[in-house]
């Protein structure tokens, strides 16, 4: 089904989709409370229509969430986001995912079935089935890892999500710490744990990457410079190619052993140096509960 050019445009849409037990629902919730036309557990199958429709009736706002409630029809999915690319309908992607023994946890505390588990798979098996259903369409969207994330610190990325423009490439750094593992949404991963470690002055060790004293020390290693401008140059070089790939986002995760010093630093300057000529977003993972 194709959609005819129409006078009356859709002007923001946001289709969430993801893991179950990722925190879709939590996601969903902000964006209606921030006045969005919310439809929940589309079937796969009536995307287009439904977008069709919601144009006719001139909803400036919209967010859908598409996941594997659809069954088996949800593998179409990115072949209904190539469509409407392709016709140019404006729209952003959320890819809502978390480790594995955290959905098992979360599955287990909440005492809910998962979507797939009719057809008698365990619960390891129905998540594996699903990044596999989902898998097209996962590589076309922004990823959020919600593994360590609160409910408020989720809300908060996704509010940083839908505040970006959806034209060009956004490119997010998001500092992790190592003792916590790689997160899920990394395109790109450097390690920054060979520099000196603040944390092992007593004095330092409370503060964070965005304290003073903590950007001093930073400044004052010679090494910290020559890594920010290794990274810098990588980056810089391969976002055209990114880019040329009609990549909308890419996540560069900076990592040291806790993510709390070095990290921080690091994504925080990182992304200024970036904001002068694309859109960027900075998420500090180690920080989150502080």
């Amino acid at each position: 089904m194709k959609i005819k050019p129409s006078s009356k445009k859709t002007q923001d849409l946001v289709l969430i989709t993801g893991l179950s037990g990722s925190g879709k629902s939590v996601a969903l919730n902000v964006l209606a409370d921030a006045g969005y036309y919310c439809v929940d557990n589309l079937p796969c199958n009536l995307f287009q229509a439904l977008i069709k429709e919601l144009q006719r009736m001139d909803h400036q706002r919209v967010a859908v969430t598409i996941d594997a409630r659809s069954g088996q029809d949800v593998t179409d999915l990115a072949l209904h986001i190539k469509t409407l690319r392709s016709q140019s309908v404006n729209f952003k992607i959320i890819y809502l995912d978390a480790k594995d023994e955290t959905l098992i946890k979360r599955f287990s505390e909440t005492r809910r079935r998962h979507p797939l588990s009719q057809d008698k798979l365990t619960l390891p098996e129905c998540i594996s089935k699903e990044r596999e259903l989902l898998a097209e369409a996962a590589a076309m969207a922004n990823h959020i890892d919600s593994s360590d994330l609160s409910p408020n610190a989720l809300r908060a990325w996704v509010k940083d999500f839908v505040s970006v423009s959806s034209e060009g490439l956004t490119v997010l750094f998001e500092s992790f710490g190592f003792r916590y593992g790689i997160p899920l949404d990394a395109d790109l991963v450097f390690d920054v744990r060979c520099l000196a470690n603040p944390y092992y002055d007593p004095i330092l060790r409370p503060l964070t990457g965005q304290d003073l004293p903590i950007i001093h020390f930073m400044k004052n290693n010679p090494l910290t410079e020559q890594m920010i401008e290794d990274i810098r140059q990588f980056v810089q070089k391969w976002l055209p190619s990114f880019e040329r790939d009609n990549r909308s986002y890419l996540t560069v995760a900076i990592g040291c052993t806790g993510g709390r010093h070095r990290s921080v630093y690091f994504a925080d300057t990182l992304s200024g140096f970036f904001s002068q000529s694309h859109q960027v977003l900075v998420r500090h993972r180690g920080l989150m509960a502080l």
